[in-house]
């Protein structure tokens, strides 16, 4: 049975000096490949002109190409292989009474962050019918990090950021939310590289809930439009991701905050 404790604040980050948590590193300091894209093919991926790097020497500047990359969806010939097997595995069920389907991160689908890392524990969530899988792309800043992106074009999106736990705290063995800290800890560590900007005044509300036995930060930002799910498992923090734009907001905010509530480490 789950326990739902749930409140709803508007969060004051004004006194920066109070036991923040500061990510190791951005998403942006891990990326420093060249890009050779034109212009045109820059733009035609979710990029300004302006966004590319020399090799070794640049970082990614600006933490807008941030969040055009995460919340973006790049153009789907820009699939990319994880591992030994392709990322995309179909993970469906078939749709229930409702028309919803759930999603199961298969266990043969490959993914992870190097050496040393363990398997990536399975994760679930529940979409209306016609949300469809879409490819991973090089051109996402968050790399293998990004583990999954789903969308509908009527409706919205989502993607998955499965990121190791010791980028946002020092902590040997399972991690959990509590020992990382307090929802507003955790959304003003992580939210900055969700959307791409500071969080300080865009959080409305925060619900706090718990199923079987692990506890979930749940959070709705405005601007931009997205629901955020935070848990932790083993040594890795996830983070999912429901997005959409104004007029899909206001027209299926029902349904994308069912999808946001029914995510699940399995």
């Amino acid at each position: 049975m789950a326990v739902l404790f749930a409140h709803s604040s508007y969060f004051s980050f004004r006194n920066s000096q109070i036991n923040q948590i500061q990510p190791k590193c951005s998403l942006q300091e891990r990326f420093s490949e060249k890009f050779t894209l034109s212009g045109d093919e820059a733009r035609g991926l979710g990029f300004s002109d302006a966004g590319f790097m020399e090799r070794r020497t640049a970082l990614i500047s600006g933490l807008g190409l941030v969040s055009g990359a995460v919340l973006g969806f790049p153009g789907d010939g820009l699939a990319v292989k994880q591992g030994l097997l392709a990322g995309r595995i179909p993970g469906l069920s078939e749709p229930d009474d409702r028309g919803w389907r759930t999603y199961r991160r298969p266990d043969d689908k490959s993914g992870g962050h190097g050496v040393g890392w363990s398997p990536i524990i399975p994760y679930s969530f529940k979409v209306p019918d016609k949300w469809e899988e879409v490819p991973v792309s090089i051109a996402d800043l968050g790399g293998t990090e990004i583990d999954l992106r789903f969308a509908n074009s009527q409706e919205g999106r989502l993607f998955v950021i499965v990121a190791p736990v010791l980028r946002f705290a020092d902590l040997d063995g399972d991690a959990t939310l509590e020992k990382i800290g307090p929802p507003e800890k955790v959304i003003n560590a992580f939210g900055p590289e969700v959307i791409g900007e500071n969080v300080e005044g865009k959080v409305l509300n925060t619900e706090v809930a718990e199923h079987s036995g692990r506890t979930y930060y749940q959070f709705e930002l405005e601007p931009p439009h997205i629901f955020i799910t935070a848990t932790a498992a083993g040594n890795r923090l996830y983070l999912f991701n429901v997005t959409a734009n104004g007029l899909q907001w206001k027209r299926h905010y029902k349904n994308l905050k069912q999808i946001a509530v029914s995510f699940r480490v399995v």
